[in-house]
């Protein structure tokens, strides 16, 4: 399971949540405390938003304690909005292409968990892609292709439609093309540089772990998969079938709603 971080405020150096806080993103790279893998060493990534719409992006395959250059960048570089990665492979190989956040246009997308049986259905996934989103994949992932099928399903006009449409869609797909051994387990984090969007979905009720404070220094309001000082009262869970919403004014929490009876064409 990978950890990430995400973080929208006043504008601060990127350190100020991906290392220099007690359990920053790096610690939980070599420590994680509510993953089964306490390491997460197959690569990082970092999504931020400056003067214009699409993000920049820096990924590498290097674990993320290892790469001097990430330390450096998150002390210059600042932003009032940023996504964070630490990845610990489950689909897909060890490549930069692979590292999180995935983007396309102004979006970026990370995501902690996996798809069960990704193999069978990979495919079936890949075919309601449109042909324009499809062009965007570089990679191999499970996460990749859920969020280009976010995007196929109208995420750049209706997030929340979106993201129901393209649930509804994958866990039709596993219910009819695998045995349902294995789960659908997504915490997702996305964001098209305005507003942050977060949720916690698993058709076996263990979604992986996330996050939110909305009193963070400066005015700033985070999401992340452990919170970032340790156990604290200004960390409180994300609920699991919610879709949170936060913006400069606070978080907004919407009940997924599963589309019923789903038709994946």
């Amino acid at each position: 399971m990978c950890r990430l971080a995400a973080y929208l405020g006043t504008e601060i150096p990127l350190e100020n949540i991906i290392a220099k806080p007690k359990h920053s993103l790096l610690v939980q790279s070599l420590d994680a405390q509510e993953a089964k893998l306490r390491v997460n060493g197959d690569g990082f990534g970092i999504a931020w938003y400056g003067h214009q719409t699409e993000p920049g992006l820096f990924k590498d395959v290097l674990p993320a304690w290892a790469d001097t250059n990430l330390q450096s960048i998150c002390r210059l570089v600042k932003a009032r909005l940023f996504l964070a990665h630490v990845r610990a492979a489950t689909t897909g190989a060890t490549s930069r292409d692979n590292c999180h956040p995935f983007s396309c246009g102004r979006w970026a997308f990370m995501h902690n968990g996996n798809i069960g049986d990704f193999c069978r259905i990979r495919r079936e996934m890949e075919m309601l892609v449109s042909e324009d989103y499809y062009a965007c994949r570089k990679g191999t992932t499970d996460s990749e292709l859920f969020f280009l099928l976010m995007l196929t399903n109208g995420l750049d006009v209706d997030p929340q439609a979106a993201l129901h449409r393209t649930l509804s869609q994958v866990i039709d797909i596993a219910r009819r093309r695998t045995t349902g051994e294995k789960p659908i387990r997504l915490t997702c984090v996305f964001t098209e540089g305005t507003r942050i969007f977060a949720f916690r979905f698993a058709d076996d009720a263990q979604a992986p772990t996330l996050y939110l404070s909305e009193c963070l220094d400066h005015g700033g309001r985070a999401f992340a998969s452990e919170p970032l000082e340790g156990a604290c009262a200004r960390w409180r869970p994300v609920e699991p079938d919610r879709l949170y919403v936060l913006s400069c004014e606070g978080a907004e929490v919407h009940p997924l709603k599963l589309e019923q009876p789903v038709f994946a064409a």
